[in-house]
């Protein structure tokens, strides 16, 4: 069953790097999205909401959103507007209001609800802070059997060769939650914002050319205008949302090791260290083909020519 399709929550916080991996994701044929959940952190949650409504309006695509928590499970959220801008999209300003409108439940209820009427093969990409799926987990543990593998972007374990060490933004945003998903015992697989930072990333020159490819290209170069990553000599894009979008459909393309991850939730709160090793339960990417990854990013942006924004 190698083209079988792969069943997907995506719970996110756009975000100028969650809506370019959302863009791409909603439109690979190797997923199916049950489910797209919201959570506060790059935005407030509200706008966080309005941002994955409007990429479905503004495709035309229809999956139910149910809105998150707004804040983290036991400390004050912050956000990251300074790096996104205050809508989220960077240099793209969406509309106020939206065509579609989130779900009844909120994303704890609808998630469960999702899984629960599955065969246990609806996976979770996690995009953002883990407080939605945290809270799931402590609120209904029954459901943790039901759920083969969580897939996350964040993190950036202190020790890892290549890689300076830092304490990932989405998952200080919301340790206690993070704990609670490694206390899961679950299968997991890391996505280090470094990944996308320092291996994956989109040149300049890259970023120019897709402005020029067609439609598509010229709204994400609109967003990225504003969302050039800071403390770098040269222009970069991160794709560190992507990564764990691309990670899960074709992990040919990344290498992982690995690990036993802990996680700091007092002194450095957010802080995560990896302990390698055959039996882990997380598998850390650690590594990606960078040329293939480019290509078929460039291909993906290729697919969307015939699509026209008025």
């Amino acid at each position: 069953m190698k083209n079988k399709k792969i069943k997907v929550i995506i719970d996110t916080d756009p975000g100028v790097d969650d809506t370019a991996g959302l863009l791409l994701a909603l439109y690979d044929k190797r997923l199916d999205i049950q489910l797209i959940t919201t959570v506060v952190g790059n935005v407030k949650l509200k706008t966080a909401t309005r941002n994955a409504l409007h990429i479905l309006d503004k495709f035309n695509i229809d999956i139910p959103v149910a809105m998150g928590a707004e804040k983290a499970m036991q400390r004050t959220s912050p956000t990251a507007e300074h790096v996104h801008k205050k809508e989220g999209m960077g240099g793209y300003i969406p509309p106020k209001t939206t065509n579609r409108q989130v779900i009844e439940e909120d994303a704890v209820e609808a998630m469960y609800r999702v899984l629960k009427e599955g065969n246990g093969d609806i996976e979770l990409l996690v995009l953002g802070p883990h407080t939605n799926v945290g809270t799931l987990f402590q609120k209904h543990p029954d459901i943790i059997s039901k759920v083969p593998r969580v897939v996350f972007m964040g993190g950036s374990p202190f020790g890892i060769p290549g890689f300076p060490d830092h304490i990932s933004f989405n998952i200080s945003s919301d340790p206690e939650a993070f704990q609670i998903v490694l206390d899961s015992k679950l299968p997991l697989v890391m996505v280090p914002s470094n990944i996308g930072r320092r291996k994956a990333h989109l040149t300049e020159e890259i970023v120019l050319g897709i402005k020029e490819r067609n439609d598509v290209g010229a709204f994400l170069f609109e967003m990225f205008d504003q969302y050039w990553e800071r403390g770098f000599p040269d222009k970069r894009i991160a794709t560190n949302d992507t990564c764990a979008y691309m990670y899960m459909v074709y992990p040919e393309l990344f290498k992982i090791e690995q690990a036993d991850i802990v996680v700091d939730c007092d002194k450095e709160p957010g802080k995560t260290f990896a302990h390698f090793n055959k039996k882990g339960q997380v598998s850390v990417v650690v590594d990606v083909k960078r040329k293939k990854f480019l290509k078929l990013i460039a291909k993906m942006i290729k697919s969307f020519d015939k699509i026209k924004f008025n």
